[in-house]
């Protein structure tokens, strides 16, 4: 019985949750961020102001819902992958992941990338989110690089040595964290702005095949 109140209680807490960002969400596109109040948003969700600041700090943190947590899963995935698989498979493999876990809610995705254009301080910080996850990757692929890759937890390897297998694993790592993320927003880019033919995955696809074979080998007409 303790197991299934548990249960019931935190798919309440996430109803909440959702209910909250789709009225942020909503409200924003409508009316533009300074347009509208944490009161509204709660009114919107059924909820007291007191209830958002449980979920969210802010209302940009409403608006953004659950679309800054990639870098999380993206990092996971990384640290969790086999040591002998090649690091641009793996990264490759991460990303596109994560494109099927974007494009799973493609509506809320499309609406936000609409909502973030439209407002200055929104898309800074979402710059600023892809630039701290960019960072944190390139620490995890640092580690992976070196052949102490950390745990799962994201906790260093237990006796704190390094055998390097590149000679600048760090600045390696960064850049390849900064290529990966860059092939991702344009990706996106493309997705948003696109006529809906072709998938998030698809693009993505493309954006890190022209990465692993160089852009002097990609056919342009």
């Amino acid at each position: 019985m303790a197991v299934h109140n548990e249960g019931l209680r935190l798919r309440k807490k996430q109803q909440t949750r959702t209910a909250l960002a789709d009225a942020a969400l909503r409200l924003v596109a409508e009316r533009g961020l300074d347009q509208v109040t944490v009161e509204e948003i709660s009114a919107a969700a059924d909820v007291s102001p007191r209830t958002f600041f449980n979920y969210f700090a802010t209302k940009d943190d409403a608006v953004f819902g659950t679309m800054l947590d990639g870098s999380d899963r993206i990092r996971e995935t990384v640290t969790r992958a086999p040591a002998d698989r090649p690091v641009w498979d793996v990264i490759w493999a991460a990303y596109r992941e994560e494109a099927v876990e974007l494009e799973s809610d493609a509506e809320r995705l499309k609406l936000r990338m609409a909502v973030c254009n439209r407002n200055p301080s929104m898309l800074a910080r979402l710059v600023e989110s892809g630039s701290a996850a960019e960072l944190a990757l390139a620490e995890a692929l640092a580690e992976r690089l070196s052949g102490n890759p950390p745990g799962p937890d994201g906790s260093p390897p237990p006796d704190g040595t390094h055998t390097p297998h590149d000679p600048a694993p760090e600045g390696y790592s960064l850049l390849l964290a900064v290529t990966a993320g860059s092939a991702l927003r344009v990706a996106m880019m493309r997705w948003a702005l696109g006529t809906g033919d072709e998938s998030l995955i698809a693009l993505v696809d493309e954006a890190f095949g022209a990465l692993s074979t160089g852009f002097a080998a990609t056919h342009h007409p």
